[in-house]
């Protein structure tokens, strides 16, 4: 899959893209993730704020119990608070530079996922090579796009992490993550590839997979 990653695109002609699309080419959509969602869903900043909450009540309880000083007890509910401070300020910087350097691009021919905090790359997926995608929810209008490849295609996990379905390390699927309007998106992409593949009566499915407030991996369904 190396034709498809492009790393050398410091100045971009249209952003999203490593190159000037290709005559007849069309940009169809371009999004990013959203922070809020990153931190919450992906990086479980809810649960390491009541993981602190809970040490923090465990070192009051404990302190009183022990008949410590109330001085002391402060500074170690202190020390909690400003670890929790740095940590969940780390997850927020990291969902921020996430959402500010990722842009995903579908156009008339492909999809195209720019993304890199530390380093930036470009991933290009054409519609030729794509065996199926799906789409899971996150309450009314969030939600994961996930794009299964043909067999013989292969990214790296690693590399393409968080822009990937997760847990599958084997054939890892590239995604659009953390859509706050995941619906449009996945509408876009939809017409876009069967509108590509209508001449060879190829016709992608999207599978609408409900959740309950939470990310859940995407079901793929193989395009017939």
């Amino acid at each position: 899959m190396k034709q498809f990653v492009t790393r050398e695109h410091e100045i971009e002609p249209l952003p999203g893209l490593p190159g000037v699309p290709p005559a007849g080419e069309v940009i169809l959509w371009q999004g990013r993730p959203s922070s809020a969602l990153i931190a919450r869903h992906l990086l479980k900043v809810r649960w390491i704020v009541g993981y602190f909450l809970v040490l923090a009540t465990w070192a009051v309880a404990a302190g009183l119990s022990d008949g410590h000083p109330a001085g002391g007890i402060l500074f170690s509910v202190a020390v909690l608070t400003a670890l929790a401070g740095v940590l969940i300020g780390m997850i927020e910087l990291f969902a921020w530079a996430v959402e500010k350097t990722t842009l995903y691009t579908i156009t008339t021919e492909r999809v195209v996922i720019r993304f890199g905090v530390a380093i930036s790359m470009t991933l290009n997926l054409p519609f030729r090579q794509i065996d199926g995608v799906s789409l899971a929810r996150i309450g009314d209008k969030a939600g994961l796009i996930a794009i299964a490849l043909l067999p013989e295609q292969r990214i790296s996990w690693l590399i393409q992490w968080p822009h990937v379905r997760g847990f599958r390390f084997a054939k890892p699927e590239p995604s659009l993550v953390y859509l706050p309007e995941a619906d449009k998106a996945a509408s876009v992409l939809s017409a876009a590839i069967g509108q590509y593949r209508g001449a060879r009566a190829e016709q992608p499915r999207i599978i609408v997979q409900e959740t309950a407030g939470r990310a859940v991996p995407p079901s793929v369904v193989a395009a017939e």
